[in-house]
């Protein structure tokens, strides 16, 4: 499979003279977009190169073309030719996509009718040798338009950011770089793409790391194996940086009261304590993955769109169950492991053997809400309970995947919770792997 990072290089010097540059370049968008909506039956009749020709010879005069329909040269006059070529594809992009989102909504006309397309904040790609040359290790030459022309500047670029890229991206392909602006700086942020080879182990010789991401504990960690032997239990709390995030939050609340409601600086600690739970979260995970020489890691399916109710709201809120997730994906399939999702209904409020709904915090008689009481008395750790049941969940899945129709139905009469998975737990994975085996024999 192919994969695809960026990593971003902050521009020291300049400042505003990129701003003209990208002006030119969101108002050729939104010109091109409009050449493409008057002319979208035969472009749309068209497809790959073959549209972005036909749209070329609308706007551009060449000696086999001298007078095209439309006089985009003189109003983008000495405009480069790849910045033109990645402005007539994004006008495509963007229009084929309002295209086939008005034909979704002509069809069950829900909500509001998709808008007019538009350029929005699009930023240009540094093409090499037109847009963009690398002069040194630390500096670079890009064409700009300025001085009422287009022309090449220096620039110079943070050391620390291509000794970064030096040290761990030499063995990656580098595509053009984009110039991008994050607050009142600018940056050049370079997509870099590379190969890698998933494993293929079948299910059955799988060893899986089965992970519930929590807002009080950071993780918990099961590893797993198909008949359900479970190879080690590991949690991480980082009880430093949740404290230190609960203390920043609370002088934002603090301010607040005060009236001062932009806090732009409290914000952005908070959202840096944040990051650091997610990157150390998501690092455990891949120590733990790694030790066991694991095949998948599984996770739940968290859908956080959507209202939020609750007093514990703004906790859910700063939960980046989302960006751990992420960068765990790009960590494991970089090393051949494969990440795969389940349902996450009733993986916490199910007991793992099978006993029904577990009672939590309070209704258990609890001061915490990490512990939880079965039905027949058992007290269990809830996260611990829950990670269980993910990893059943993902082996039953690519169990009944991998047999014939016949055999899974023969499987599902003899144990009938495996027909919905989201009310399996372990116990459903043991009672499976004792009617394979029987069934074997």
């Amino acid at each position: 499979m192919q994969m695809y990072t960026t990593y971003r290089v902050k521009i020291k010097q300049y400042n505003n003279i990129f701003k003209e540059t990208v002006a030119i370049y969101r108002h050729a968008v939104d010109y091109l977009i409009t050449v493409c909506l008057e002319n979208w039956e035969p472009v749309s009749a068209l497809t790959g190169r073959n549209r972005f020709a036909y749209v070329e010879h609308l706007v551009h005069a060449t000696k086999n073309n001298p007078c095209p329909a439309y006089d985009f040269d003189a109003k983008f006059y000495k405009m480069p030719s790849y910045l033109r070529r990645g402005a007539i594809n994004e006008a495509i992009g963007k229009v084929f996509s309002y295209k086939s989102n008005l034909a979704d909504w002509k069809k069950n006309p829900v909500g509001r009718k998709p808008s007019y397309p538009k350029a929005g904040y699009v930023y240009p790609s540094m093409y090499r040798t037109v847009m963009y040359n690398q002069t040194g290790d630390y500096t670079a030459q890009i064409k700009v338009y300025t001085r009422n022309t287009w022309d090449w500047i220096t620039v110079d670029l943070r050391r620390s950011d291509m000794d970064y890229i030096a040290k761990y991206c030499r063995d990656r392909k580098q595509c053009a770089p984009t110039l991008q602006k994050r607050g009142k700086e600018w940056f050049l942020d370079f997509p870099f793409e590379e190969r890698c080879t998933l494993n293929n182990t079948s299910v059955h010789n799988q060893t899986i790391v089965a992970v519930d991401l929590g807002i009080n504990t950071a993780t918990t960690v099961s590893v797993m194996q198909s008949d359900g032997t479970i190879l080690g239990r590991h949690f991480c709390k980082l009880p430093k940086e949740t404290d230190h995030l609960t203390h920043s939050v609370n002088r934002i609340k603090k301010a607040q009261q005060h009236g001062n409601y932009k806090t732009p600086r409290l914000w952005a600690k908070a959202k840096g304590i944040n990051h650091d739970i997610s990157v150390k979260t998501a690092e455990f995970i891949m120590e733990t993955a790694v030790s066991y020489n694991a095949d998948v890691i599984v996770f739940e399916h968290l859908d956080k769109t959507g209202r939020i109710r609750g007093s514990k709201k703004q906790r859910i809120k700063l939960w980046r169950s989302q960006e751990v997730q992420s960068i765990v994906t790009n960590k494991a399939h970089r090393m051949g492991i494969r990440v795969s999702y389940i349902c996450a209904w009733g993986t916490s409020s199910l007991a793992y053997d099978g006993s029904g709904k577990v009672s939590r915090g309070r209704d258990g008689g609890f001061d915490t809400y990490e512990l939880c009481r079965f039905q027949n008395g058992k007290i269990y750790n809830c996260d611990l309970s829950a990670s269980y049941n993910i990893g059943a969940r993902y082996f039953i899945r690519e169990i009944l995947k991998s047999v014939d129709e016949n055999s899974r139905l023969r499987i599902e009469a003899k144990v009938p919770q495996c027909c919905k998975r989201s009310t399996c737990t372990f116990s459903t994975l043991i009672s499976l792997n004792a009617e394979l085996v029987s069934v074997a024999a």
